[in-house]
């Protein structure tokens, strides 16, 4: 009696074990990793980092290609000097790898075509987009540059760029400041790039 009273009382805890783990909540899958501050193209002052924000920024980030990001399913961080040279990081997870692959096409499309977008929109501004690559990391990541000048305020602006992807996960990386192409650091913002798309998943 005493071997069957046993039986049935480690049946029964079995029983309950398993219903614990029938009933317990799946465990949300990781969000995609962000790049900290430290890890942004060197500078003559430090960067700051935002936390990370849920959603795209409110102005899309602006120049040509972060508002084609959905703000569904994505995340941004914003960076910043005392210097005026700033940052974005946005990361989106698509449904699925072939909508990621037709993101990365659409924004890729958008950041090529930048600077005559922009000079169509603003009469007097010059504005010149180029290509900087592919880099080899996960399944790709491509480097852009946007260098801007307004001859009647007397400005000019250089911003790189960058998407990448791994897997369904989208990331675009963007680096701006006062300047021209020469004033920017592209050695160092393909290093930021790759950095970004390895700590996605």
């Amino acid at each position: 009696m005493n071997k069957l009273r046993t039986a049935l009382a480690t049946a029964a805890a079995a029983a309950l074990g398993l219903a614990a783990l029938a009933t317990a909540p799946a465990q949300a899958a990781a969000q995609p990793a962000f790049l900290a501050a430290s890890q942004m193209p060197p500078s003559s002052t430090p960067w700051t980092a935002t936390q990370v924000f849920t959603g795209v920024p409110e102005n899309g980030g602006a120049l040509c290609a972060p508002y084609k990001i959905p703000a569904q399913n994505s995340r941004y961080r914003e960076f910043n000097t005392e210097l005026d040279t700033n940052g974005l990081q946005i990361t989106t997870v698509a449904r699925t790898e072939a909508d990621a692959v037709k993101l990365v096409d659409t924004l890729r499309t958008s950041l090529a075509g930048c600077g005559p977008l922009l000079e169509r929109q603003n009469p007097g501004l010059q504005a010149v987009s180029a290509f900087h690559g592919k880099l080899a990391v996960e399944e790709g990541a491509w480097v852009y540059s946007l260098d801007t000048a307004d001859p009647q305020i007397g400005n000019s602006d250089i911003h790189l760029f960058s998407v990448g992807r791994d897997g369904r996960t989208v990331t675009f990386v963007r680096w701006g400041q006062m300047g021209d192409f020469k004033d920017a650091p592209l050695t160092a913002f393909r290093t930021t790039t790759k950095t970004a798309v390895n700590k996605l998943h």
